[in-house]
């Protein structure tokens, strides 16, 4: 096996979650401009669509910079020779590991079987593992799942995860029926590292779940002793969420508008007429909000139809003089 980065990394260490329609090649690459994780993690890619005539268009999910290292390929699907070929594949394009998503409650997916429904399916999760292993035997493998399906089973579900040798676990502290309803369970994240202690004592851990910064992190990995911390929608409050301090960076004004024209030009570098432009939106919320008069300035960014609408508001508000 190549290096093992999750045995070479400092701990406590920090994760950007994978998200879907988010953690694109162009907003990680932004993310490392302002606090990057120590970890990074591409957008769930679907091993039946890279196995099948929609290969090209699902293959972008895997795109990555070399300033994103080290980055985590993140995979979904059912059947175990598309993982066995997916991950080849993964292997082959450098990636320093591959993820197997246990854990999304998305309805669609989990009524087809994947993603969470794992969690009621042991057998087929455990030749998934095996497959994806046999597909890259040099790179670390590791699953994000949940605590449970409808109910809590932590014990249970996550003892037989740990059973499969996994070189790290990514537990989300909610069942997939509570969603994002709920506050994430980290006392029972806790009872995982107990688990791990007991059965799988290499197997790395990291809590991921109502975690919005560096140091609400540092104190969920004091009350329960993971190795490292996974943050997902805290880069939507802020995009300095990992910076290692105790008091992380504010923003100002104009370094939020700032931030915002650079993603779309990105964006438009990358992606051009091949992604819809209506994506971009759902980022402007993360830099256009927390000032006086965000809500306004929003609406005027949400009601843009090209990549020069957007250019131009920004322009008209870089000028202001009384921009903080």
């Amino acid at each position: 096996m190549a290096v093992n980065i999750w045995k070479t990394l400092p701990q406590p260490f920090f994760v950007l979650a994978p998200m879907d329609d988010v953690t694109d090649v162009v907003f990680r690459d932004l993310v490392t401009t302002t606090a990057p994780p120590d970890v990074f993690f591409t957008e769930f890619t679907n091993v039946e669509a890279i196995c099948s005539k929609g290969r090209e268009s699902q293959i972008r999910r895997l795109l990555y910079t070399e300033r994103q290292r080290p980055i985590i390929a993140q995979i979904w699907g059912l059947d175990p020779a598309h993982y066995e070929e997916t991950a080849k594949l993964v292997q082959e394009m450098g990636f320093d590991g591959i993820d197997i998503n246990m854990g999304c409650p998305e309805r669609t997916v989990v009524k087809n079987g994947a993603c969470a429904a794992f969690i009621k399916n042991p057998k087929l999760a455990k030749e998934v593992i095996g497959a994806t292993r046999r597909g890259a035997p040099q790179l670390p493998l590791s699953v994000k799942t949940r605590i449970g399906f409808s109910t809590i089973q932590t014990e249970e579900w996550i003892s037989f995860l740990l059973a499969q040798h996994l070189d790290a676990l990514i537990v989300h502290g909610r069942t997939a029926k509570e969603m994002s309803k709920v506050p994430a369970h980290w006392d029972e994240i806790a009872k995982v590292v107990t688990l791990r202690n007991a059965l799988s004592p290499h197997t790395v851990i990291i809590g991921n779940g109502d975690v919005k910064n560096y140091a609400k992190g540092m104190a969920r990995v004091q009350e329960t002793g993971v190795d490292g911390v996974m943050i997902g929608r805290g880069v939507f409050t802020n995009m300095w969420a990992f910076e290692k301090t105790a008091q992380y960076h504010v923003p100002t004004v104009r370094e939020r508008i700032n931030l915002l024209t650079q993603h779309v030009h990105l964006y438009e570098k990358q992606w051009g007429m091949t992604k819809k432009f209506e994506v971009l939106k759902k980022f402007f919320k993360i830099y256009i909000s927390e000032f006086d008069g965000a809500a306004e300035l929003r609406v005027k960014f949400m009601d843009t139809k090209t990549y020069q609408d957007v250019h131009r508001i920004a322009e008209e508000c870089l000028q202001l003089q009384t921009l903080p």
